[in-house]
């Protein structure tokens, strides 16, 4: 009996890490973003994934980093594009997601925050905490196109400063 009871505590372990070691495969599989370097499970909360036709697919930091690889794969279709919830870390599906755009926080590689939630009541909460509009996934891709240039060159001057501050040391 009590090995029993063991053996089924053992699976229901196994079964729940396992299942947390899925959940946070794509980290294992892209620790960093293909275009920009960071750390995608430091921005767990902002990262995607997208998937497509031929099965291929590509993990990045932000929806900033999605939209620069979208435009460079113009010749492959997105089945899946998935997204960090803001609060709980897990993948969601961006196109059902509830998003944030703009408020008090920057966002990940742009001034104009883009976060995903899986609940619209987290939204809510979080502009009555923070500002923003809720939108959906058409709105926030949008958005990150309209700031491209805006966030690109943004980054390229906090580069070229790090770089002399590292210089200068």
């Amino acid at each position: 009996m009590k090995t029993g009871i063991a053996a089924i505590m053992l699976s229901l372990c196994l079964l729940f890490t396992g299942g947390v070691a899925v959940a946070q495969d794509d980290i294992h599989l892209t620790p960093s973003c293909k275009y920009c370097g960071m750390d995608r499970e430091k921005f767990a909360h902002s990262r995607m994934v997208v998937t497509y036709d031929d099965g291929s697919s590509l993990g990045t930091c932000s929806l900033h980093c999605l939209a620069i690889e979208l435009s460079l794969n113009i010749d492959k279709t997105p089945t899946k594009l998935e997204v960090g919830d803001y609060n709980s870390k897990k993948l969601i599906d961006a196109e059902q997601a509830f998003w944030v755009i703009g408020g008090g926080k920057p966002g990940v590689m742009t001034k104009n925050a883009k976060w995903a939630f899986e609940n619209k009541a987290d939204a809510e909460k979080y502009i009555a905490e923070n500002g923003g509009t809720l939108g959906d996934f058409e709105a926030a891709i949008s958005a990150a196109y309209a700031d491209m240039y805006a966030d690109s060159k943004m980054i390229r001057e906090r580069r070229k400063m790090k770089k002399m501050k590292m210089q200068s040391n």
